[in-house]
C-alpha cells in the first residue's frame, strides 16, 4: 500500500516511438495484493495470468478487464501477484498527441480512467508489459515534494465485489482528472 501512496503525485512520462513526450501527474491509484487480497482474481482464477503478474517488482504488467489494458506496476517479489492500478492522469505534456491517439470531445475525459490513459498514450502492452518502469518509452518519475495526507482521499476500491471494506484506493483530493467511478462502497471514518 506504501507504494501506492508515494506514486501519487508522480509524474508517468511517455516517448512515442516518433519522439513526442507525452507526461501527466498520476492523480488516482488502486492496490492489489495477491494473495491475502479478495479482490485479487489472478491467483484464483486466471493461473496463467497469475503467474505472468507475478514478475519482478518495479516491472510494468497490463491487466485486461472488459477487455481494456489496464497499465500497472509490479510491487513484490518476484512470484507474487501485487501490483498498483494507475486509475487517472492529469495530462502535463503532450495533450494534443493524446488527443490524436483517443479522441475526446471533453479533454477532461482525456485520461481519467485506467484504460483511457493507457489509450491516451498510445501503449502497447505487448510492447511494455515487463518492463522496467524507468524504461526510456515509459518511466515514472516520483513526486518533487510528497503530498501532504490533508491533500490525499482514501476510498475502496472501484468496481470490485470482494474487498470492498480495504482502503486500498488513493486520489488527489479535488483534483478534476480523478475517474469518476464511484468507490465499491463507503468506509467507516478512522
Amino acid at each position: 500500500m506504501r507504494l501506492a501512496r508515494e506514486l501519487l503525485g508522480g509524474t508517468l512520462v511517455r516517448v512515442t516511438p516518433d519522439g513526442h513526450r507525452l507526461s501527466g501527474r498520476v492523480v488516482e491509484v488502486e492496490a492489489y495484493d495477491c494473495p491475502r487480497d479478495p479482490a485479487c482474481t489472478a491467483g484464483r482464477f486466471h493461473a496463467a495470468r497469475s503467474a505472468e503478474m507475478a514478475i519482478a517488482p518495479g516491472h510494468w504488467l497490463f491487466w485486461f478487464a472488459h477487455g481494456h489494458p489496464l497499465l500497472q506496476v509490479a510491487c513484490r517479489q518476484e512470484g507474487v501477484s501485487a501490483s498498483v492500478l494507475i486509475r487517472a492522469l492529469e495530462p502535463l505534456e503532450g495533450a494534443g498527441k493524446m488527443l490524436d491517439y483517443r479522441p475526446v470531445t471533453r479533454q477532461r475525459d482525456l485520461t481519467s480512467g485506467p484504460a483511457k490513459l493507457v489509450y491516451a498514450l498510445g501503449l502497447d502492452p505487448m510492447q511494455i508489459s515487463h518492463r522496467p518502469v524507468n524504461s526510456p518509452e515509459l518511466h515514472l518519475l516520483a513526486p518533487e515534494t510528497p503530498l501532504a495526507d490533508d491533500e490525499v482521499t482514501v476510498t475502496a476500491r472501484v468496481g470490485i465485489r470482494e474487498g470492498r471494506n480495504l482502503p486500498w484506493r488513493f486520489l488527489i483530493r479535488g483534483n478534476g482528472w480523478v475517474s469518476p467511478a464511484q468507490p465499491s462502497m463507503e468506509l467507516a471514518a478512522p
